[in-house]
């Protein structure tokens, strides 16, 4: 049982992570590892396996931007920035999301399914 609600918890968490990423870029800039813990930390994982190749791709959509800053040991750091597109697509989001969950939340027979 255990099992399967970690499969549905992760077909999940894949569908809405570019969503969590712009979220979390919304307020604060963040650098990759700094996004990549922050994300766990919500138990959002993103292994850096998944999570580069995920900010590569948003940001050859025009959702986030790229620039380089000193970091930490004088080691560079690239930050993530949303963009003004990525600010609509989360926008968006919000809206599809909170249908989303009202109408599976009535299939399911009460509020976050508790009828069910």
């Amino acid at each position: 049982m255990l099992e399967q609600r970690e499969k549905i918890a992760t077909n999940i968490r894949k569908g809405v992570l570019e969503y969590c990423v712009l979220g979390s870029l919304a307020n604060d800039d963040k650098y990759g590892l700094e996004l990549a813990e922050e994300l766990t930390k919500r138990h959002l994982t993103a292994g850096e396996g998944s999570l580069y190749p995920l900010l590569a791709r948003m940001k050859t959509a025009g959702l986030v931007e790229t620039r380089w800053e000193e970091g930490g040991a004088g080691r560079k750091r690239k930050y993530y920035s949303i963009t003004e597109h990525g600010r609509v697509m989360l926008k968006e989001f919000r809206t599809v999301w909170a249908e989303i969950t009202t109408q599976v939340d009535e299939l399911l027979g009460g509020q976050h399914g508790q009828g069910y």
